[in-house]
């Protein structure tokens, strides 16, 4: 039954609504109801004390929801016209974002949202959004609990079949074999990698390499998604039961489809919201491989966090690729004179290798 967070019951399942109802519940008050179908539960609902109650996109007979209102419930109404569910329960899997790829990638729910998301905005619009990506924390709550998340950030345009790809599955199949809960920006490239890792961490070490050598078929999401996706598919067929991890992508950058081995995915539409939650919630630190200006842009915005946190709240920071990271880009000189005489001075490391990381992050 769905977790009751101090005096709010949330209700997402058709299940967990009879079961509460045949425990003797007597009022809906403080109760959430959310994406429910309860238009054959008329009966129970008129029965039950409505005032207090939120129902949020659920289907009810017009009378049944009538009746709610009149008796104090607030009812937010399902939004018509739009190609997702704006209070869904859940995070998203691969399987829903590209359902219909058989025919075409601009026929998936992931294309379908992302054409709908670049019409001129609208009032509509925004509150929409919002409304999908409050469901989407929500959500992401319940999946997060009770786990110490690591994220791995790196560059979107590091191709399948390459040895910095490689790396970046490697680590996050350590990662996941020492305990932690793999999380990425849900995209394409060393993204894809991590989460490829994460999935594929129990299997035997062949595995990899064989997963590795399927994915080289179709290296990036250009020219083609529809062939980049169907190739990350067929992984998922020949091993249906990987490890879990985290992806949290974005509508924002449309362009970049959401990689498939994630298996749960937190796909918002304000890139400023998913960018900030996904900081937030690798309590066990961030590995930032080599990338360009978004990876960047992550390391700092981490590093302002560690800056401003306590001692307690500090989490590590690992920056993969000596060579990358002090000449191509050069952020580990400014990152290291922030950090100094902050309490984040420990937790800030510069390593040249991938095999490095782990014991750096699992000896908190």
């Amino acid at each position: 039954m769905k977790q009751q967070r101090g005096s709010t019951v949330e209700v997402e399942t058709l299940e967990e609504f009879d079961a509460r109802v045949a425990a003797g519940a007597r009022s809906l008050s403080g109760w959430h109801l959310q994406g429910l179908d309860l238009r054959g539960r008329g009966e129970a609902l008129r029965a039950l004390d409505a005032a207090g109650a939120l129902f949020l996109g659920c289907e009810l007979e017009p009378a049944d929801e009538q009746s709610l209102r009149a008796r104090g419930a607030l009812v937010f109404p399902i939004v018509p016209g739009i190609p997702f569910d704006a209070y869904r329960a859940s995070l998203y899997t691969a399987e829903e974002l590209y359902e219909g790829l058989d025919t075409s990638y601009e026929e998936t729910l992931d294309a379908r949202v992302y054409a709908w998301s670049r019409q001129e905005p609208t009032l509509d619009m925004s509150l929409t959004q919002a409304l999908h990506d409050h469901a989407i924390d929500d959500a992401l709550h319940d999946v997060v609990r009770g786990h110490r998340l690591v994220g791995v950030m790196g560059g979107h345009a590091v191709t399948r079949g390459s040895a910095p790809y490689a790396d970046a599955a490697r680590l996050a199949g350590e990662l996941t074999r020492a305990g932690l809960l793999v999380a990425t920006g849900g995209g394409p490239g060393a993204m894809e990698a991590a989460n490829l890792g994460a999935y594929l961490a129990h299997q035997p070490p062949a595995a990899l390499d064989e997963a590795l050598d399927l994915l080289a078929s179709a290296p990036s999401f250009v020219p083609s998604v529809r062939a980049w996706a169907t190739a990350a598919l067929d992984v998922l067929e020949r091993w249906p039961d990987g490890g879990p991890s985290l992806g949290m992508p974005t509508w924002h950058y449309g362009h970049e489809p959401p990689n498939a081995f994630a298996t749960a995915i937190a796909k918002y539409f304000r890139n400023a919201i998913r960018e900030a939650v996904l900081l937030q919630v690798a309590s066990a630190g961030i590995v930032f491989l080599p990338g360009a200006a978004g990876t960047v842009q992550e390391v700092f915005q981490d590093a302002c966090e560690n800056y401003y946190a306590d001692a307690s709240s500090v989490a590590p920071m690992v920056l993969v690729g000596r060579e990358h990271w002090t000449r191509v880009l050069p952020v580990w000189p400014l990152l290291e004179s922030l950090a100094r005489d902050r309490h984040m001075a420990d937790q800030v490391h510069l390593v040249d290798d991938v095999s490095e990381v782990a014991a750096l992050l699992t000896s908190r």
